[in-house]
């Protein structure tokens, strides 16, 4: 059972999202770029009370995806993306993306503790993850 409703354009969208954000990074990397993607539609705080749907997340001006001002981003998702993708929208979940709502990605290697006021919630190869502070009250 899915933990958001979605439908099979938005499999795709985020399976493209995945692809593009984290295609170096390994399976894993994805799936951990499909747990944020899930976790901003599931959160009702911040920059995401409005983003109640996979498409919204995908899209969302300003604060959303880079990728999605890239060319690569509009490739057709290939079938262990879909399949990446609906793993993501059944809930899997995978640290340090638990429950994080942003990530970038880092040469250095190094994270900063804090990105916009967030707390880091660990980094997984060249992406920091960064998770809601509790005072925000996002529930995820």
């Amino acid at each position: 059972m899915a933990v958001i409703k979605y439908n099979e354009k938005e499999v795709q969208l985020l399976a493209r999202l995945m692809r593009a954000e984290a295609e170096g990074e390994g399976e894993k990397g994805m799936l951990l770029v499909g747990n944020v993607g899930v976790n901003r539609v599931l959160a009702k705080c911040l920059d995401f009370k409005n983003i109640n749907t996979v498409t919204k997340m995908v899209f969302q001006r300003p604060g959303g995806f880079e990728s999605t001002l890239k060319s690569y981003f509009y490739q057709k998702a290939r079938n262990v993306d879909i399949k990446l993708a609906k793993r993501s929208l059944k809930g899997e979940r995978y640290v340090p993306a638990t429950k994080a709502l942003w990530f970038y990605s880092t040469k250095s290697g190094t994270c900063q503790s804090k990105w916009w006021g967030q707390w880091n919630s660990g980094i997984y190869k060249s992406h920091c993850f960064y998770a809601p502070v509790d005072s925000e009250n996002c529930y995820i």
